[in-house]
């Protein structure tokens, strides 16, 4: 059964994925450029982090890349670390797979068969994997 709010009633309205990099410039532009992410916001220099905010319309859900000139963030932990967008058009998996082309971006093997059979996967600048999966979710 789908529940529109949490246990006792609490209200959350928005959901930020934040992870770090030391490849700034070209992990936002592999998902705003590539990957077509809008950008729903930034900062500079607070507190010595810089962040670009990319998310799908609506706001609700977003992921924030973040910078800070004294932390130098590794690649990612392991190849299930992933983003996940649906996508259930065949047409319009196709249209994103040749915009991630045009940019340089080939498909890489999924660590879980899963994801084979579901769609595409990628890895970022970092190596964090995103899988474009041709279905409508859950």
């Amino acid at each position: 059964m789908a529940q529109d709010t949490w246990p006792e009633g609490i209200e959350v309205v928005q959901m930020r994925i934040a992870r770090p990099t030391a490849r700034f410039d070209e992990v936002v532009a592999s998902y705003r450029d590539a990957l077509g992410l809008p950008v729903l916001g930034s900062f500079t220099g607070h507190a010595g982090y810089s962040a670009v905010f990319l998310g799908l319309p609506g706001r609700q859900c977003h992921l924030s890349i973040l910078q800070r000139p004294d932390y130098a963030a590794g690649p990612a932990p392991t190849g299930d670390n992933l983003l996940v967008l649906y996508i259930p058009s065949r047409e319009h998996l196709a249209r994103m797979q040749t915009r991630l082309a045009a940019h340089g971006h080939r498909p890489v093997e999924p660590d879980n068969p899963y994801w084979r059979d579901k769609g595409l996967t990628y890895a970022d600048p970092d190596g964090w994997r995103i899988v474009l999966c041709g279905t409508n979710g859950i």
